[in-house]
Parts: C-alpha cells; structure tokens; sequence
C-alpha cells in the first residue's frame, strides 16, 4: 500500500439505499464487486483510492462515511454473522483473535491494526433493517443536494444506528 495520510486510512461504511434499476451496467459491476447485492445490506471498507473510485462509479446506489468505534461495535455485535447465519460473540472474537471482547477487536479495526479478514468465516456484509422512521430525505438526491445518496462523513453513523 502507498503512503497515504493517516487521515486517508479510515474505515468507511458503506450502505446501499437503492436498487440497481436504471444503473448503468459498470454501477451494477461495482455494486457486485463491494459485495452489495440487495438495498439496505452495509460493508465496511478501508479508504483507499481504489475503494474510492468503485464508490464513485456507484454513487447513484450507496450512501458512505467514517465509520466511529461505538458505531462498528454495535454492528458487530448486532448485525455481525458467522457461515450458517451464527451471530459474532466475544467467545468466538476471543478464540481467533488476540482481542477478548467485540469492543476491544472493533477499536483494534478503526485503530487500522486488524482487518475483518482476519476472523475466519465471518460474513463481509451486514444485513441491515430499513431505518427507524424512513429515511429524512429523498433516496433520489445526493446530500449535497439535501439528499441522502453519496458521501456524508460522519453523519453516517446516526443512520447506522437507525438501521442496525
């Protein structure tokens, strides 16, 4: 990996809020290839620039952020599942990882000193429920234009919280 700015190297969430009717078929590619097949289904990714450049090939689809450590924690503990739908427990952190708990093993993932990979058999997307109260805005926008689609930094963690 190059150098890059600590402030570069971050977690990002990324969730898709809409269907890939009416995407172009390069959108849909991506949209496969970040493991995103269905609407409200959320990966947890790394900011580098080819992570960068599927997110904006896709932008008409996803809605993206800095996700923080209470944030990945409770998606973990959530909405975190093993091969044959099991849910991620600390025992199960503690066995394969140097962590012992779920808190200690997400601070560890924002901290960029672990991947997700590194626990065997543990599924890369969050399934995620539509978000408490619907979305505050048109899916149909990007937040720049009073939105929710695109980039929005931190605010992704509210609608993870809404969602999970």
């Amino acid at each position: 990996m190059s150098k890059e700015s600590k402030e570069d190297n971050a977690l990002v969430a990324v969730v898709r809020i809409r269907s890939s009717i009416g995407l172009r078929q390069e959108a849909k590619e991506t949209l496969l290839q970040l493991n995103l097949s269905r609407v409200n289904h959320a990966v947890v990714i790394d900011k580098r620039s080819t992570y960068v450049g599927m997110l904006q090939k896709a932008k008409d689809a996803l809605t993206w952020g800095e996700i923080d450590a209470p944030t990945l924690t409770r998606l973990l503990k959530r909405r975190g599942r093993l091969a044959g739908d099991k849910p991620l427990t600390d025992h199960y952190v503690s066995k394969y990882t140097k962590y012992k708990t779920i808190d200690k093993y997400a601070e560890a993932l924002i901290a960029l000193q672990e991947e997700l990979t590194t626990l065997p058999r543990l599924k890369k997307v969050f399934r995620l429920h539509p978000p408490s109260k619907g979305f505050k805005r048109s899916i149909k926008r990007t937040v720049q234009q009073k939105g929710e689609l695109g980039y929005r930094g931190a605010e992704i963690n509210g609608l993870l919280k809404r969602m999970s």
